[in-house]
């Protein structure tokens, strides 16, 4: 379950796993192993994921009733993540955003 939402957050903040790698000052294999669920964080990696990720440290263990409880509300979806985070560049440029980048 850990592992889920950690992955899901991820996604939905549209952080890379290298850029969460580096957040959190661990190589691309340890944080790989997170989502994973090869391994799991130390309570202060927990901390930090939470820091890094925008969300409370209960949301990623799972305590949403907790959570519920108190009136917090977290914004990422657990259904159906998606599986490849969409490129920005590859937004604008099918999509366009009336911003030309040419300088020349």
């Amino acid at each position: 379950m850990l592992n889920d939402r950690i992955r899901s957050t991820r996604m939905a903040r549209g952080l890379t796993l290298q850029e969460t790698a580096d957040a959190l000052h661990t190589s691309l294999r340890n944080y790989q192993k997170y989502e994973s669920g090869d391994s799991s964080p130390t309570l202060q990696g927990i901390v930090k994921l939470a820091d890094v990720l925008n969300v409370p440290t209960d949301f990623l263990l799972g305590r949403d009733v907790y959570l519920q409880s108190i009136g917090v509300l977290v914004d990422v979806s657990l259904e159906n993540p998606p599986r490849h985070l969409k490129s920005k560049r590859g937004f604008a440029a099918t999509h366009g955003n009336g911003a030309s980048t040419n300088n020349n």
